[in-house]
C-alpha cells in the first residue's frame, strides 16, 4: 500500500523533535555531521511510515535513531582503528542547540569534549543506557524497549556505565564571563615565553590531546603531566609565519565555550580554523584538547560565522 505523503503537520511536529533527536545522536556519536545525518534518516523513515499506527511520535523517533546510532557507532570502532593521529569529537560550539539540555551537571558532563572521549570506552550499548538515562532522563522502562533488553538488564548496564566513566574530580561550573577568563588566563600564560605560569594553571596529570586527522600537524598520541604540556603549549604558542602558513594565515584567538567548556577558537580571515576545549576543574586544568582536522570543523564554523563574537583576545 502506499503510504500517505506527509502532512503539513506531520513534519512540524518532526522538525520540533530534530533538535533533540541530534543532540541524543551527538552524545551517541561523537560527531555533528553525523548526528545531523541521522537525525535526517530518521526522518526518511518517518514519512515512510504508517504514521496513523505511531501512538508516541517522539518514542518512536527516538528508538529508531537510537538503533541507528547504535549500528553507526559498531562500524566507526574499526574505522577509528585506522584514523589517522589520534580521534577526538568534533566540537560544537556554545548557543547550538546540538547540545541538547544543560540543567544538571549530568548534563552538562555529557556532552563535553573530554566525556565524549572517555564514552569511547564504553560498549555501544553502554554509550545509548548512559546517554538516554543521563542527558536525556529516559525512565529504564523506555530505555529497556527501545533496546530490547530488560528493566534490570538496562539498570545493570547504566552502573557498569557510570564505573568506567567515574571520575573524582570536581568540574567547576562555567557560563560565558567565566569562560572568558579561564581562557584569558591561560592564554597569557601561554603566550608569556614560559612554563611556570602554565604550570600553575593545570593539574599535575592534566591531559594533551590533538585531532588533525592528517590533514593538519598535531600530536599523535595523548601526552600528560604539567610539565609536559606546558613545555608543549609553549612552543604552539610561539610567534612562528611557518606555523600560521599551515592554517592560511595570522590567526586571531577568541574566548568562547564548545561542548559546554572554556574554549579558546581560532580564526583565519574571519573562518574558524581550530577550537581548544580547556576541561575546567575544581582544581585547575586538567585537559587541553584541541581539534583542527578540517573536516570535524563545519558546524562549529557556520554558527561562528553566523554569531556576534565581539574582539578577539589576540591577534598576531
Amino acid at each position: 500500500m502506499t503510504k500517505e505523503p506527509l502532512r503539513q503537520d506531520e513534519v512540524e511536529a518532526f522538525e520540533s523533535f530534530r533538535p533533540r533527536l541530534e543532540a541524543i545522536a551527538y552524545r551517541l556519536l561523537g560527531s555533528a555531521a553525523e548526528a545531523e545525518d541521522v537525525a535526517q534518516e530518521v526522518f526518511l523513515r518517518w514519512a515512510a511510515a504508517d504514521r496513523e499506527q505511531i501512538r508516541v511520535p517522539e518514542a518512536w523517533l527516538t528508538r529508531v535513531l537510537t538503533n541507528l546510532c547504535l549500528t553507526q557507532l559498531r562500524s566507526a570502532r574499526s574505522r577509528r582503528e585506522v584514523y589517522v593521529g589520534q580521534w577526538l569529537p568534533e566540537p560544537v560550539l556554545g548557543g547550538d542547540s546540538m547540545l541538547g539540555p544543560a540543567d544538571t551537571a549530568e548534563q552538562r558532563d555529557s556532552v563535553s569534549t573530554a566525556m565524549l572521549v572517555l564514552m569511547e570506552r564504553l560498549t555501544p550499548n553502554e554509550r545509548a543506557v548512559y546517554v538516554l538515562r543521563e542527558a536525556f532522563a529516559l525512565t529504564h522502562a523506555e530505555i529497556a524497549e527501545m533496546l530490547d533488553i530488560t528493566e534490570v538488564g538496562s539498570q545493570q548496564i547504566l552502573h557498569r556505565a557510570k564505573q568506567h566513566l567515574a571520575t573524582e574530580r570536581v568540574r567547576a561550573a562555567v557560563d560565558q564571563a567565566a569562560a572568558r577568563q579561564v581562557v584569558a588566563e591561560f592564554l597569557a600564560a601561554a603566550t608569556s615565553g614560559r612554563t611556570e605560569p602554565l604550570v600553575r594553571l593545570l593539574t599535575s596529570d592534566v591531559m594533551g590531546m590533538g585531532d588533525g586527522g592528517g590533514k593538519i600537524p598535531a600530536r599523535r598520541k595523548p601526552f600528560f603531566g604539567a610539565a609536559a604540556v606546558a613545555q608543549f603549549l609553549r612552543g604552539l604558542f610561539r610567534p612562528a609565519e611557518a606555523k600560521w602558513a599551515l592554517v592560511g594565515g595570522r590567526p586571531d584567538l577568541y574566548a568562547w565555550t564548545a561542548n559546554g567548556r572554556p574554549a579558546l577558537v581560532a580564526v583565519v580571515h574571519g573562518e574558524l580554523v581550530g577550537v581548544m576545549t580547556l576541561e575546567a576543574t575544581t582544581e585547575g586544568i586538567s585537559a587541553v584538547l584541541s581539534q583542527v582536522n578540517p573536516d570535524k570543523l563545519g558546524r562549529a564554523a557556520r554558527q561562528w560565522a553566523a554569531s556576534e563574537h565581539g574582539e578577539p583576545l589576540l591577534s598576531w
